[in-house]
């Protein structure tokens, strides 16, 4: 990446419509997510964003975190058009910095297909997966 691309973590700066359409019809783990659903995600989490130097968005990623003992790396997307470029590298490597800054002992995420860019930030397959547990509602009847 380029002295021409800056982060930035104010959710005001970031174009969530373009976000929301990055993730609910390109991003694997999201599709078909509602505008609404983006929009609470990022008010109630730690966001960042990679923009060129003209200002266009060109990656997007979000934090859910007590900010001191836990954090959950999500909704990581590199705009297609910047991919293999750094982007998401530096922006992986700007909220390690910001959560290492705070603190946070603990970062999950979950990925499918980016293990090689998160293994150079210390992520490591989870110790022991099978005490680990999740919880997914029961569907609207």
């Amino acid at each position: 990446m380029t002295d021409q691309h800056e982060i930035r973590t104010d959710v005001a700066d970031m174009d969530l419509d373009l976000v929301h359409r990055w993730l609910s019809t390109d991003a694997y783990w999201s599709m078909g997510r509602s505008r609404e659903a983006v929009g609470t995600a990022a008010e109630h989490s730690l966001n960042f964003a990679t923009f060129t130097a003209d200002g266009q968005q060109v990656a997007y990623a979000r934090v859910v975190t007590d900010r001191a003992n836990f954090a959950w790396l999500c909704d990581v997307y590199v705009d297609r058009a910047h991919r293999g470029t750094g982007v998401g590298t530096r922006l992986v490597a700007a909220v390690a910095e910001h959560l290492d800054a705070l603190g946070v002992k603990r970062t999950l995420l979950a990925t499918r297909d980016a293990h090689e860019v998160y293994s150079g930030f210390g992520f490591t397959p989870l110790p022991d997966p099978t005490m680990w547990m999740v919880r997914t509602p029961p569907a609207a009847g």
